[in-house]
């Protein structure tokens, strides 16, 4: 099933994110971990790609995995930074051949040991380029993009910002996810600008259950998020006492979840660093506002 279909529905849903394993030695656990949040019925899942190929032969296995055995659709990410162009077409005939109807276009971090390499002659410099050839390809695809409600770190503002967002839903993304935030007035204030911008294309708000006191920083390094007051006190009251940040962590995201849907944002994804238990109880503290996907 395309995500465009389930969006389409304008009904309230939840998905997952699941990451696959960066060796075959824990290819079985990752593979099980991703079972059991299949098992919980999400109306979706993504499965993310590791860039430079570290990871990314799990990719469509964990996908077609999920979709055979569970029925959930899965959303397959595929990054380009550094790639060939052979290293992508040979990635996309795979992603045909399996089935896949769900894609995740994204440029991917640039590896470390390329930051300071000449990039001019890349054959992919953004991800605007792979959502072009993804639609020229003659697969059947519903493409998803990344948006940054607190604007991407390589742009000037967010004026730019929005201009090459613009670009990249033209060339042909159906859909967009947000990346992590935690202060929803952030989410609403971008949402009337690219509006006003001319993109109409449903949008996916991307959450992160911060359940843990050490990933803060990480969140704060990957995403640069603004982190409020009020979720600044939460870490500081409850951050050294690991049950208690879970547990706080996760009534955190599930009040953003309930203030989203009350203000008409249907489509919520969660990052839940494969962590079936916290995926059931966020769908569990929703279990009358968003029914499970059967």
């Amino acid at each position: 099933m395309k995500l465009t279909e389930l969006f389409a529905k304008g009904q309230p849903m939840l998905s997952f994110e699941v990451f696959p394993p960066k060796t075959s030695d824990s290819y079985e656990s990752v593979r099980d971990v991703a079972e059991q949040i299949a098992a919980l019925r999400p109306h979706f899942m993504s499965v993310t790609y590791g860039a430079g190929g570290g990871t990314s032969r799990y990719t469509l296995d964990i996908a077609k995995n999920i979709e055979s055995k569970y029925g959930v659709p899965t959303l397959a990410h595929l990054t380009c930074a550094s790639s060939t162009g052979d290293m992508v077409s040979a990635q996309i005939s795979e992603m045909k051949a399996c089935g896949i109807h769900n894609v995740m276009a994204l440029r991917g971090d640039i590896p470390p040991e390329l930051a300071d390499s000449d990039r001019t002659g890349w054959p992919y410099q953004h991800a605007v380029e792979l959502v072009r050839e993804l639609k020229m390809s003659g697969g059947d695809f519903c493409i998803g993009g990344a948006c940054y409600p607190e604007v991407h770190p390589e742009s000037a503002n967010q004026k730019d910002d929005i201009l090459h967002l613009k670009e990249k839903v033209d060339a042909g993304c159906d859909f967009l996810t947000t990346q992590m935030f935690f202060d929803n007035n952030l989410l609403y204030n971008f949402l009337y600008k690219i509006r006003e911008a001319g993109i109409t294309v449903p949008i996916v708000a991307g959450i992160m259950p911060i359940t843990n006191g050490n990933q803060v920083n990480r969140a704060i390094k990957l995403s640069g998020s603004h982190m409020p007051q009020r979720f600044k006190a939460l870490v500081d009251r409850f951050g050294s006492n690991p049950a208690a940040m879970k547990q706080a962590g996760i009534a955190y995201a599930t009040d953003q979840i309930i203030d989203l849907l009350a203000n008409g944002v249907n489509a919520i994804h969660v990052y839940s660093m494969n962590k079936p238990d916290v995926a059931e109880a966020i769908l569990n503290n929703l279990s009358e506002i968003i029914p499970r996907n059967r």
